[in-house]
């Protein structure tokens, strides 16, 4: 196979525009494509199998070339490609750089040199279908992948979509934008859109995949450079990172490192770094999200370390753990993930995982953790306010996407923050569409010994609630206010209404917080 080319694409708008033409006409989309292969092919193909999918693209329609050539890398006939892009044409394929021809012949065979593939999903501001380019991987290649690969979109890239805070910006920074997907997300609610990259390549990616999502040139201001060095002194409303966190041996002469994940630091200095530095460029008010691994060392919990960086940032901060690896498993999966396998290459298996486990055992680490990072630093009138320090283990099924739970939880901390106990008892609630009540109750009894609280949406959260509490919530339909309800529920229970206040006003901040109650 052709090697990958140092400068991936060509963006030119014409042909761009032809092309994104026919891949809408030949029905290359998530759906038509999953429609192809049918349930059994895409679930293999989603385990890397490629079989089945080459087994249901045998066919000659136009969408099953598509596929062969620029998701399963296998060469196609020029004639086939053809009718499958039959504005843009192979030679116009070609003058993108998509694709490299072995002969002139409508029967020679085409190669792609890119992995092409339809983008279908819904962030916080609504849904949107796309189209992405990035190298090909390991599945189209047979072999390791290159040093500099340009990663397409995978879990990371659509997790950190799904949790990203879509409010109006008029400043937006993709740090590390990659195959400038998060980017072309911050563009539909940004005024301007930063994206930088430690790789040219990376960048030259981005460049065509905003082109083809129909994007002005000036859309995308996209720099070179590492980390906050090329927007040092600026300020922006909101950064979104998905940076190379992967937690990778550096003294083993035998593993090598990928651009894509790799950010050249020992252990989780990467992710330490920059969730204490992100706040020289977030404007009042700005949000920091992203994505990270840390490690989990003995005698020290998750919570404690990467506590510490939050209070070294300064800004407010909430993370959550979404999953936590022990250090062979955490090996095996990004030994993998650049191409090395024990079948393939026994020899260099046995000795990357000999590699990873001694860097992990050098710092007594147990586990390592991924999760969300979210930072912000606060709005003027709030710079002297207590600071936000949540972290929290969520490793349970959330609704995506979360963006709209994590913005409506910071306003609703913000919110919080601006109310003594007594403004707070002020103020009418309502309970949510999503959050449903659930009493336990023992055969015969008349009061529930058991009440929970449950949100549907967001994180799902469940809450235990005492009688009182639950007494309150029931009557939170914005007709009276919480001080209002705590009166009545202290007559009904016998209780002086202060201590009703002092034992339930701290639950409903939390409630608040987490969105199981909103502000009338």
């Amino acid at each position: 196979m052709d090697a990958a080319p140092t400068e991936p694409l060509t963006a030119d708008p014409a042909l761009v525009t032809a092309l994104r033409a026919d891949l809408a006409a030949s029905g290359f989309t998530v759906p038509g494509v999953e429609e192809l292969l049918g349930p059994v092919a895409s679930a293999a193909l989603h385990r890397e199998e490629p079989v089945p999918a080459l087994l249901a693209t045998a066919g000659d329609e136009p969408r099953a070339a598509l596929v062969r050539a620029f998701v399963l890398g296998v060469p196609v006939p020029a004639a086939a490609l053809a009718r499958a892009l039959p504005s843009l044409g192979v030679e116009g394929a070609e003058r993108l750089g998509l694709v490299a021809a072995a002969g002139a012949g409508a029967d020679d065979a085409v190669r792609a040199r890119v992995d092409l593939r339809p983008y279908e999903a819904e962030d916080a501001a609504g849904p949107v279908d796309w189209w992405v380019a990035s190298d090909l991987g390991e599945l189209a290649t047979g072999g390791a992948l290159r040093t500099d690969h340009v990663l397409g979109v995978g879990g990371a890239s659509t997790t950190l979509a799904q949790v990203t805070v879509r409010e109006p910006s008029a400043r937006t920074l993709d740090l590390g934008t990659g195959c400038g997907i998060q980017a072309l997300h911050a563009a539909r609610h940004s005024d301007v859109v930063v994206g930088t990259d430690i790789s040219a390549r990376a960048l030259g990616f981005a460049r065509f995949n905003a082109a083809l999502a129909g994007l002005a040139p000036s859309a995308l201001d996209l720099r070179l450079g590492s980390m906050l060095e090329p927007v040092a002194g600026e300020r922006f409303d909101l950064v979104v990172s998905n940076p190379p966190f992967v937690i990778t041996p550096r003294a083993a002469a035998d593993v090598p490192t990928y651009e894509y994940r790799d950010g050249g630091r020992t252990g989780d200095a990467i992710v330490s770094d920059l969730i204490t530095s992100v706040g020289s460029v977030l404007a009042p008010g700005g949000v920091a999200q992203l994505l990270g691994n840390w490690e989990v060392r003995r005698g020290e919990s998750w919570d404690e370390r990467v506590g510490a960086w939050l209070d070294g940032s300064g800004l407010d901060g909430w993370v959550v753990q979404r999953e936590l690896q022990d250090p062979a498993q955490y090996a095996e999966t990004w030994i993998r993930d650049g191409g090395t396998t024990p079948d393939r290459d026994p020899a260099a298996w046995r000795a990357r995982y000999a590699a990873w486990l001694a860097d992990f055992a050098s710092r007594d680490v147990e586990g390592i953790g991924f999760g969300i990072v979210v930072l912000r630093r606060p709005a003027a009138d709030l710079a002297d306010a207590p600071r936000l320090r949540r972290l929290e283990e969520v490793t349970g099924t959330v609704r995506q996407p979360l963006g709209p739970a994590i913005g409506a939880s910071l306003a609703a901390h913000d919110w919080l923050r601006r109310r003594d106990d007594a403004a707070l008892a002020a103020e009418r609630l309502l309970v949510p569409g999503d959050v449903t009540e659930e009493r336990y109750l023992r055969p015969g009894d008349v009061d529930p010994q058991i009440v929970l609280l449950r949100q549907g949406g967001g994180f799902g959260r469940t809450v235990q609630a005492g009688t009182a509490l639950a007494g309150l919530v029931g009557a939170c339909d914005g007709e009276l206010t919480v001080g209002q309800i705590v009166g009545a529920l202290g007559a009904l229970l016998g209780v002086d209404a202060d201590a009703v206040a002092a034992d339930v006003l701290p639950e409903v901040r939390g409630l608040v917080a987490d969105g199981l109650l909103l502000p009338a």
